[in-house]
This record gives structure tokens, C-alpha cells and sequence, in this order.
């Protein structure tokens, strides 16, 4: 069908005789001559047609579709001098047409233009609809190729390092993961359930007690969660997991794995080792344990100096046991108004959409006099206010932003208060990469839903051995991967030994006959000689869609679902026949919704 590809012709081609064969990106009659860009996924290339050389081909050409699927025989030769075009890879050749072949044509209006030179924004549901057209575009095959680029590295580097690539079951158990898992009802086993993976994890496990000692995977894996522009339903893990190495050892080759894709794929050197800040940290500084660490605006506690004033907003909530925090925004005299701050105001909206019942100011004035609305000023004295400044470097021209109340909401809502400020003020800097490791993570928190502690990651983390006098209170050996304030990848070092397994699930309010009857196979295997061992576990969408530049995943994988969980192509998921059902043993108790 061909002996070249599109985007592959050269200066030294020229002379040569090719067959080419892809799809019609634009036809261009210029007096006479028809010229031709012809696309395939290498690139394009300019096709000449010209009727004293052709008069056959010069006839199909004149009534070609863009789009259309054609096989082109011609000579290479070069271009003229005015004609070079150094946006394209082949821009200083062109292919003379003998002969053209019309291998199949659009028998219907395009739903949206494909061609590179009119790639201009489709709304996104058009664009799902018709994916296999939007497959065409130079941005989703840039994607998929980059994509396919960066498993291949990985794929290459884990080899190198004597990991082997086994695939687990998709068939599974339901197991307490976090999220709500796909079931899959069982025909032959009547009343009874699969479960699509969450994760690996378990199976990873057993692959170290199988003496694998070096796995890794390029996983499938499901949740049945609500989604959002980073999530899908099903997506893709890169799956490691190592026997006989410690958390230092893990971090160190899982930093040289992240270095070589980013070599490879953006051609960055980045500089090892990565920073680290335990969880606790990162809580106090940034009010997240996946902080932004490309700007400043760090929060700020101030509990210690507003405990004992007069302003009891803030003295009432170190009272109760919380906290008082702040942001220094740079320049925000000028940029954020009063009204922005009160109800209503954009920024007071971002707090309280993380619960907080709203944000108290501060504005930074020539010779460090302060300026605010209602009591803070007359109840800080001029000692305090002196430390206030110098705890936040705040200058001239600077907004104090502050969250008073239970910690974990002054937390949530200066986190949000800043990612949302840094972005409008342009505080964040274009093309930097800021890594960091995230460690120490708590072993558990508590689910006020329920009355009992979770497994903070899952309930397979081991617990620091200086804290395992206490399991309630312990922090896990367990890391995160963060990249410019996204999780990149998480994972710790595992449970090996079964009789502490089982008091972790006993921690989190598994009886031991239930905790049997979930992991019984687990809890054996740990029995039965299991190594040390630890991993981690990437997502694939979300580092690709870091890696172009892209701001949802969904532009990274070749047919994602929407927000609402469809596919809007195949129309999936759809229904079943009652038939289906019954052989199935199952029945639907959906009742549609009666409009207003």
C-alpha cells in the first residue's frame, strides 16, 4: 500500500519514486496546479499535481474531500526556494503526482474540521462523539504518541532493573479501597459477585510472597467515584512493587525512573535528589498534603500570637482546640479588593466553598502601619503586630489573609484561597517542574460517618516501627509523589507479617471472623514466608496530562468517558434484555425519574 510515510521524506529522497498512501488534510487549486497536503500519522507531505504531467491524476484531484483516504504514486523532488515551508518536517519536498488512487471517500459532512491547518476549538462533547475524527488531530496523536513514548521508557527502565511485567486478574473480590467498586454479577455462580480491581495491590502482594521480588504492571484498574477533570472511571496505573528494599531505596529508584521519562519525553535533566517534606509539614505550610510548592504564600500560624486578644473570632478558636493561620499575598493591596474579600466577593466565595465562614484582613501600608476592618487592629499590640510582620515577611503592599476555626477547615480553606489567588495574580511561574516527595502520612483518620478510624491509603501500609506501640496515632511508612500540587503516585512499604495485619484491620473495625472472610487468603500467605516488601503506583493519565500540557486526562486517552461516567460515542453504558438478566439472576430496580 505504500513504501514510505507521509512525514518521512527528506532532501534525500529526491529522485526517488514513492507510494504513499494516508488522508487528504487540504487541496489547494492554484491555476492549473492542484497541490495536495496528504497526512498520515508520521506527518504531511505536499502532493503537486500537475495536468501536462498527469492528465488521469489531475482529474481526480480536482474533485478530492478533505478527508478523503487516497494512495499517491509520484517522483520526489525538491521544492522551490519560495515554496519552502519550515513548519513541516518535510517542507523542503514535495511528491509530483502520476498517478492517484481513491481508496475510500467521506460520504458525509465532516461534524468538524480535521485538518492541522484549521484546528481551531470543538466543544468537547463533539469531539467524544465522533473520537475516532478527533483521533486525526495533530494534538490527540501528539498525545497518544507521547503517551506511548512514556510507557515505553518506563517499560525500559524497569527492565533494566530486573523488574518483570506480570498481569493480575480483572476478575476480582470486593476489598475496602476507598471507593465504590464496579461489580459484575456471576452467571454461573449464582447471587454472587466480581469486582473490577481498584488497584493491584493485593495480587502485587502475593507476587512478593511468590518470590517475584521485582514486579511491575501497566494496570486497568476502576471506580465507581464521581469524577472531575482528572478522573475517569477506568484508568491506568503503572503498578510497581519490590521485595528486600527499604524506603530510601524505593524513593532512590523511583526518582531515577520519574528522571529518565522526563529525560526521554521533555528532554529536562532534573536535578536528584527530589525535595521532601513529612505530612505534618505540609499540612502546617501549605494546608495540603499535595501543596503547590511553585509560589510562595505558605500559611502562616499565628494561634500563639491572637490566643489571648481581644478579637474573639480568633481567640475563641485556639480555645476550642483550633487554629489561626495566614497567607501573605504579595502586591495584593492593589490587586484584591475589600468587596472580594466580603460575602459575596470571589475570594471570600473559595473559603467558604471549603467550609470556612470567611477570611479576615490585614493590608500592609507604608513604614509597616496595618489597615483592616472591625477589632483586630486595636486588639494586637504594637509588639505583636512587629512579630506578625516578621513571620510572614510581610512588606509594603501586602495582604494578610487569615482562616480562624477547627484546623482541618482554616487548612482546606487557605489551600484554596492560595491555588485560586496565585493563579489569578499570576504568581505561578510557566515550565517549572516541582517535585516533591510527601512522607510520614498518618496510619489512619477518622470517619465521623461511621465513628471509627480508616486506613488513611489502605490497611495494607506498615506502620513506623517507633510508633507500632500505637497504631491508633502511628504515622505509615508511606510516600506520595507530588508534581506542581497533583499527586503524581503514592505508595509505602507493606505489612509482612500476618499478626500485624490483623490488628490493623481489627483497627479499623474489622472483627477478626470478618477480616477471614475478606483477606483469609492474605493472612495466610503472610504465614507462609513473606519477604519485606514496598511499592508504588503512578497514574498514567494524570503524568501524560502533566507531560503535554493539558488540562483534563481525558485529552491523553484515546476514548475516555465523560463526566457523568458514558461514553458518548458508543453510547455505553447502555441497558440489558430482561433475558440477559435473568441468566444473570439479577434484576433492576431503576425507576425513571418523572420530569417537572
Amino acid at each position: 500500500m505504500r513504501s514510505h510515510s507521509c512525514g518521512d521524506l527528506r532532501s534525500e529522497a529526491i529522485g526517488e519514486t514513492v507510494l504513499l498512501s494516508g488522508w487528504v488534510d487540504r487541496r489547494r487549486d492554484h491555476g492549473g496546479v492542484i497541490f495536495i497536503d496528504l497526512r498520515d500519522r508520521s506527518g504531511t507531505v505536499q502532493i503537486t499535481v500537475d495536468p501536462d504531467l498527469g492528465a488521469e491524476a489531475f482529474a481526480a484531484a480536482e474533485h478530492l474531500r478533505n478527508e478523503t483516504v487516497l494512495q499517491v504514486k509520484g517522483v520526489v523532488r525538491a521544492r522551490p526556494a519560495e515554496a519552502l515551508n519550515d513548519r513541516l518536517a518535510t517542507g523542503a519536498v514535495e511528491v509530483l503526482a502520476e498517478t492517484l488512487l481513491v481508496l475510500n471517500a467521506p460520504r458525509r459532512p465532516l461534524p468538524f474540521q480535521v485538518s492541522v491547518h484549521d484546528e481551531e476549538p470543538v466543544r468537547e462533547e463533539l469531539r467524544l462523539r465522533h473520537r475516532y475524527l478527533d483521533l486525526r488531530r495533530e494534538r490527540m496523536r501528539r498525545n497518544l504518541s507521547l503517551r506511548h513514548l512514556t510507557i515505553q521508557t518506563a517499560r525500559r527502565f524497569l527492565e533494566d532493573e530486573g523488574f518483570i511485567e506480570v498481569e493480575t486478574p480483572v476478575l476480582t473480590r470486593s476489598t475496602p479501597e476507598g471507593a465504590r467498586d464496579y461489580l459484575v454479577p456471576s452467571r454461573v455462580c449464582g447471587g454472587e459477585w466480581f469486582a473490577l480491581p481498584q488497584s493491584p495491590q493485593l495480587f502485587k502482594q502475593l507476587l512478593m510472597v511468590g518470590g517475584l521480588e521485582r514486579y511491575y504492571q501497566v494496570a486497568r484498574c476502576f471506580r465507581d467515584e464521581d469524577l472531575r477533570a482528572d478522573r475517569q472511571p477506568e484508568f491506568t496505573q503503572l503498578d510497581l512493587e519490590m521485595s528486600f528494599l527499604g524506603q530510601e531505596q524505593i524513593l532512590e529508584l523511583n526518582e531515577r525512573l520519574i528522571a529518565a521519562i522526563w529525560k526521554k519525553v521533555k528532554g529536562i535533566e532534573l536535578p536528584l535528589p527530589l525535595p521532601r517534606l513529612t505530612w505534618h509539614e505540609a499540612m502546617e505550610r501549605y494546608g495540603c498534603d499535595r501543596p503547590d510548592t511553585r509560589y510562595g504564600m505558605e500559611l502562616t500560624n499565628v494561634s500563639d500570637l491572637v490566643a489571648d486578644m481581644g478579637f474573639k473570632v480568633f481567640s475563641g478558636a485556639v480555645a476550642s482546640g483550633g487554629s489561626v493561620k495566614c497567607i501573605a499575598v504579595p502586591g495584593g493591596n492593589d490587586a484584591v479588593s475589600n468587596v472580594r474579600i466580603k460575602p459575596g466577593g470571589d475570594v471570600f466565595s473559595q473559603a467558604q466553598a471549603a467550609g470556612a465562614g470567611g477570611l479576615a484582613f490585614i493590608r500592609v501600608r507604608e513604614n509597616g502601619e496595618i489597615d483592616t476592618i472591625g477589632a483586630i487592629k486595636d486588639n494586637l499590640s504594637e509588639a505583636k503586630k512587629a512579630e506578625l510582620l516578621e513571620r510572614t515577611g510581610a512588606v509594603p503592599g501586602t495582604l494578610l489573609l487569615f482562616g480562624a476555626g477547627d484546623t482541618a477547615t482554616v487548612n482546606k480553606a487557605l489551600d484554596r484561597v492560595r491555588q485560586y489567588l496565585a493563579k489569578e495574580l499570576g504568581l505561578v511561574p510557566e515550565g517549572a517542574w516541582n517535585f516533591l516527595w510527601v512522607l510520614d502520612f498518618p496510619m489512619f483518620e477518622f470517619n465521623a460517618d461511621e465513628n471509627r478510624l480508616e486506613a488513611l491509603h489502605h490497611p495494607f501500609c506498615a506502620p513506623n516501627p517507633a510508633d507500632a506501640h500505637d497504631l491508633a496515632s502511628a504515622r505509615a511508612q508511606a510516600y506520595d509523589l507530588v508534581l506542581n500540587g497533583l499527586e503524581l503516585g503514592g505508595g509505602s512499604l507493606r505489612i509482612h507479617d500476618s499478626d500485624l495485619q490483623r490488628q490493623v484491620l481489627q483497627t479499623i473495625g474489622l472483627a477478626p471472623e470478618e477480616a477471614e472472610k475478606q483477606f483469609g487468603f492474605l493472612l495466610e500467605a503472610l504465614e507462609m514466608g513473606a519477604p519485606p516488601h514496598g511499592g508504588i503506583a503512578f497514574g498514567v493519565d494524570r503524568l501524560v496530562m502533566l507531560l503535554a500540557g493539558e488540562d483534563s486526562i481525558r485529552d491523553t486517552i484515546a476514548f475516555p468517558k465523560t463526566q457523568q461516567a458514558r461514553c458518548l460515542m458508543t453510547g455505553a453504558p447502555g441497558g440489558a434484555s430482561d433475558a440477559q438478566l435473568q441468566e444473570l439472576h439479577v434484576a433492576s430496580t431503576w425507576v425513571e425519574p418523572e420530569e417537572n
